[in-house]
């Protein structure tokens, strides 16, 4: 099981390394076939497409006017594609079936969990109905495939026109932008996700006016923002508050008194997890994001090092910022790459 964002678990299909295989050159097959029937408004594990490209189509469309959001989230996605229905996705444009058995033995392979005393348990198999095993090479091929039913069906009954809308989407998560009739188009969502036997989270969906409102979006929040230079209110987007806590959480996970490695490699380890998500956080109004993570990382690091060697006082002396981002060899965000708006 791995820790879901919102909180909570989810169960993590590892394949084994035939499996594995096997399904790396069933994707190299099967992902040209699919990808010439993906909607363009998809982004989600496409190749040559990335989040940040949806972040950025969402910028685009606010400031084109299509400010009347429906913030949409879907329940356990991953969880509920029913396996028939998604097997005649396959099978529209696959019609081997040897590689369509393939495939319906991948959705129904067991997931072997253990308990808190070490006792296995075995979920899914043969009786198993609905569901991608995450963490297999071609599940997200599969969910795309599925999810594109809905943007297919956006299309071709021009909703879009109807709606004055937009829809950006990224693997489970998608938002809906439009010119003031968003209520509208989250009431046709409803019915045409109910007929995928799919469900919307009530309780994090909602119909915002981005104007006036913030919400958030692949890890970044959209909305009402103001600039540090002039004080003046723009419609901008900035990592999401979640995505600072996290990451700050990940470097206190790291920097605990019962880390007793030696620095060179606490430091790698820092520097990667801080390179990773400055990589995924490096667009729009970043910089008040990036020196609270940086004011963070220097805490905790100038703490650790201080226990670790036993100083008595706060060790501001002892470690001051230009040597924890010096000689110590942690990285800044706000340094020449972390250079931002």
């Amino acid at each position: 099981m791995i820790p879901k964002a919102g909180g909570g678990e989810r169960a993590l299909g590892i394949p084994t390394v035939r499996d594995r295989v096997a399904q790396t050159a069933a994707k190299l097959i099967l992902e040209p076939i699919w990808e010439a029937d993906l909607e363009p408004n998809a982004y989600g594990y496409r190749p040559g497409r990335s989040a940040q490209d949806a972040i950025r189509k969402v910028d685009e469309l606010l400031h084109e006017g299509y400010t009347d959001v429906v913030d949409a989230d879907l329940s356990k996605y991953f969880d509920t594609i029913p396996h028939s229905e998604l097997l005649q996705c396959v099978a529209r444009r696959i019609v081997d079936g040897q590689m369509l058995r393939l495939i319906k033995m991948w959705l129904k392979v067991p997931v072997e969990e253990r308990d808190g005393n070490g006792k296995r348990r075995l979920t899914g198999g043969k009786g198993n109905d609905r569901g991608t095993p995450q963490g297999g090479v071609v599940s997200p091929g599969l969910a795309n495939l599925y999810m594109n039913r809905m943007l297919k069906g956006w299309r071709q009954t021009r909703r879009g026109e109807e709606f004055q809308a937009r829809i950006v989407n990224y693997a489970d998560d998608f938002v809906i932008l439009s010119r003031g009739k968003a209520k509208e188009a989250l009431e046709w969502t409803r019915g045409v996700l109910e007929r995928l036997e799919l469900t919307l989270n009530e309780k994090k969906t909602s119909v915002r006016n981005a104007r006036e409102e913030r919400f958030d979006f692949l890890g970044y929040t959209f909305g009402p923002h103001y600039s540090q230079r002039t004080g003046r209110e723009y419609l901008g987007y900035s990592p999401s508050k979640k995505s600072v806590t996290r990451i700050k959480e990940k470097v206190g996970d790291l920097l605990v008194p019962g880390n007793v490695a030696p620095w060179k490699e606490v430091s790698k380890r820092l520097n990667q997890t801080l390179e990773g998500w400055r990589a995924y956080f490096n667009c729009g109004a970043k910089s008040k994001a990036y020196r609270a993570v940086d004011q963070h990382v220097y805490d905790k690091v100038r703490h650790f090092l201080r226990r670790r060697h036993k100083v008595s006082s706060h060790g501001t002396r002892q470690f001051p910022e230009e040597r924890v981002f010096g000689t110590l060899g942690v990285i800044r965000l706000q340094g020449p790459m972390g250079a931002s708006s």
